[in-house]
């Protein structure tokens, strides 16, 4: 056990989709104008902090966001860090989908076409696997979506992958898992940088 390894998690910046609400998945969208500057925030938030290992997901949003903020020199692909693949819902809104099927949720539905929640646990679980052991004893970021993170973040406290939709995650933000004594906890979620 690593039980001094935090893990940050640092959610993109803003793209059109992320604005709009789509869910966001295999289409490789970049950051906005604002998605930039919130990249620009996280440099200086992070500006001094020490990483023993950086990963990001091998989307241009994540990718961009992770250079922007003084990273993309170091920083190693984590395919297992993509978000979840949506399917059929692939750009479409929640509000779009439940017109047609009342009630829907991403976190309660079987995706069509995609991947099942249990698949994105079994992936969030490798992930943390391999940043406690890339750790050595200090701080590992991830640069990743929104799902994904909220996924990892239940998966790190010993909650079903389902659970992630407990936690809340906007665009451009930094979260920190730790430890208490030999107990995983959430010790910061969803750090924003709106002025």
């Amino acid at each position: 056990m690593c039980a001094n390894v935090e893990l940050w998690l640092i959610r993109h910046g803003e793209t059109e989709w992320s604005l709009n609400r789509k869910h966001t998945s295999r289409t490789d969208v970049g950051l906005t104008e604002r998605g930039r500057q919130r990249a620009e925030e996280l440099r200086d938030y992070l500006a001094g902090t020490k990483f023993a290992a950086v990963f990001s997901s091998p989307m241009k949003r994540a990718l961009e966001t992770c250079a922007i903020a003084g990273f993309g020199d170091v920083a190693k692909v984590d395919e297992d860090l993509r978000e979840w693949d949506y399917g059929i819902h692939e750009g479409r809104t929640t509000e779009e989908i439940r017109a047609e099927m009342p009630g829907w949720s991403v976190w309660e539905n079987e995706i069509v076409g995609g991947e099942a929640i249990e698949k994105v646990g079994v992936r969030a679980d490798g992930v943390i696997e391999r940043a406690l052991k890339a750790g050595s004893g200090g701080r590992v970021a991830l640069f990743a979506h929104a799902h994904i993170l909220r996924v990892l973040a239940a998966r790190w406290v010993g909650l079903n992958a389902r659970d992630g939709r407990l936690f809340a995650l906007r665009t451009g933000s930094v979260s920190v898992l730790g430890w208490e004594r030999e107990t995983r906890v959430i010790e910061s979620w969803n750090r924003g940088f709106e002025g």
